[in-house]
Formats: structure tokens, C-alpha cells, sequence
């Protein structure tokens, strides 16, 4: 499909689907959103949300509004200043009339928790936060942030995250939006854990070192095909499924 970027469209679109997570039993969908320059950076500035733009932003609480859970690495809760509602009164009135909650919950991935319990994804969360992290995450830490989150352990010596998705679907979260940033989508791709991956196209040249929208210590090749590409006042809004 290529048309123009309209919201209730896209919602049309996303809702029409089969939540399918790929063949593998007892496990959650992942759709992984990221936004990219022309040139492959994943952030300028520091930062994702400077190669968006009002559309790309209300694409992504359209995105949020499809998923039970929106799941993001410490690194870019930190970043981008995650915390409060996650989508649009729009979308949450959109999510009431279908019998769902108005907002998905948020779901944080951390090993080392650098987050405190008072950060804004925790004290200004509108739904009670998950929080997914490994055995060997500090035990004061972990204790202080069991007050303000769920806890899902998965994993011994780092974050597994296909035991994490396990999880987050036997608890009913059976559709996850995973925001990134790279290192989480790269560690999601390597253990082929991705049924969508959904890109925004910024029509920006970045150069510089930021890093690319995925990042792994191996290489991991699973092809995908193109559902659609909604073209937008600037941006390119690019979807893609399991092949």
C-alpha cells in the first residue's frame, strides 16, 4: 500500500491484521519502531526524536495503541525522557471503545538498573511499569524498583529475551512494541524475535558516528517483506513482516 499519511487510515490498516508471532508457541508478537536519517543514523544529537517530525509522532501512538505493551532499553528511556502517557487521547479513546485499556503499559529493559524509582518512567507511569532484567541485576536496586514495577526475571547472566517475551505473554501481553533503541532491536533481530519492523525514513543526511537503528555483536540475516509505505509531508513510513 503507498498513500497519504492519515491517522485513522493507519489505525484501519494495523487493526486488519492477524496477531501472529511467527510460528512460536506461547509467544508475543514484536513489531520494533525506529526512526533512521537517509545516510542510517539512528540518532542526531543524542537523540530519535530530532529526526521526527508532529507526523512521526503520531504514528508511533498509533503504533503504541496496537500493542498491549511498549517495551524500550534503559539507555533509551534515559535519552528520549520517557514517562507519563504513552499515547494521544485520540488513540486512548480509540483503545476504550474496543474494550481495551486507554494506554498500554510500558515495559523497561535494564541489566544494570541506573534507573531509580523516582525517574519519570516509574513515578509518572499511568499504568503500573514493567520492569524485565536478569539474575544478576544488583539486589538493592532490583528491591527498591519491585515497589514501583512488575518484575519479570528472565535470563541468567543478561536479559533473555525470548523468555522475557514468553512471559510478557503468558501475563497476557501477547503484543509488544518494542521502541529500541539499537542495541535491543539488534539483540531482538539476532535472536529472530521481530515479526514487523516499522521505519520512519527522515529525509535528513546525519554523517558523524551515531550508530545505525540495530546494533550486535553478530551478524543475523531474516528477510523481510515490504506491507506497505505511507508517504508523509517529509517522512517515509515504511512497514515490513516476516517473508
Amino acid at each position: 500500500m503507498s498513500a497519504p499519511f492519515d491517522a485513522d487510515r493507519m489505525h484501519a490498516a494495523y487493526a486488519a491484521d492477524v496477531v501472529d508471532a511467527g510460528g512460536r508457541a506461547d509467544a508475543a508478537f514484536c513489531r520494533v519502531n525506529m526512526v533512521s536519517s537517509l545516510d542510517g543514523a539512528a540518532t542526531l544529537r543524542g537523540r530519535s526524536g530530532t529526526l521526527g517530525d508532529a507526523q512521526d509522532q503520531r504514528l508511533m501512538s498509533v503504533l503504541r495503541s496496537h500493542a498491549d505493551v511498549v517495551l524500550v532499553g534503559s539507555g533509551t528511556v534515559a535519552a528520549e525522557g520517557y514517562g507519563g502517557a504513552a499515547v494521544h487521547e485520540a488513540d486512548a479513546a480509540w483503545r476504550a471503545s474496543r474494550g481495551r485499556d486507554a494506554q498500554p503499559r510500558f515495559a523497561v529493559v535494564s541489566s544494570r538498573l541506573e534507573l531509580g524509582p523516582s525517574h519519570p518512567f516509574f513515578a509518572e507511569a499511568v499504568r503500573r511499569p514493567i520492569l524485565v532484567t536478569s539474575a544478576r541485576a544488583p539486589r538493592g536496586r532490583l528491591e527498591a524498583l519491585a515497589d514501583v514495577a512488575d518484575v519479570i526475571v528472565a535470563g541468567t547472566d543478561r536479559v533473555d529475551l525470548g523468555a522475557a517475551l514468553a512471559e510478557l505473554a503468558a501475563r497476557g501481553l501477547r503484543s509488544v512494541l518494542s521502541e529500541g533503541g539499537p542495541g535491543l532491536f539488534g539483540a531482538l533481530s539476532e535472536a529472530d524475535l521481530v515479526d514487523e519492523a516499522c521505519v520512519t525514513l527522515s529525509p535528513m543526511l546525519v554523517a558523524g558516528g551515531a550508530s545505525r537503528i540495530a546494533t550486535s555483536s553478530h551478524e543475523a540475516e531474516h528477510r523481510l517483506r515490504l506491507v506497505h509505505a505511507i508517504q508523509g509531508e517529509r517522512m517515509l513510513f515504511l512497514r515490513y513482516a516476516r517473508a
